[in-house]
């Protein structure tokens, strides 16, 4: 099982964050523990997320929906 920072590391190692990896930590952070610095890394995502250096697979699935349905 992968942990929060190895997650992290590849998102912002590739800039992209997909559905998967969203999986992957939201399943963590339900279902494990984790310390300081586990929370750290992932708080350092939203950070990146936020200011544009990831991309969010989700979002941007979202974004195209909503866009798709305001044209119908």
């Amino acid at each position: 099982m992968l942990c929060i920072q190895d997650v992290v590391q590849q998102a912002i190692a590739t800039g992209y964050l997909t559905l998967e990896a969203e999986n992957q930590l939201r399943y963590i952070l339900q279902n494990s523990q984790y310390d300081a610095i586990e929370l750290n890394a992932f708080a350092n995502l939203q950070v990146a997320a936020m200011s544009g250096q990831v991309r969010q697979e989700s979002r941007e699935i979202f974004s195209s929906q909503s866009m798709a349905a305001s044209l119908n």
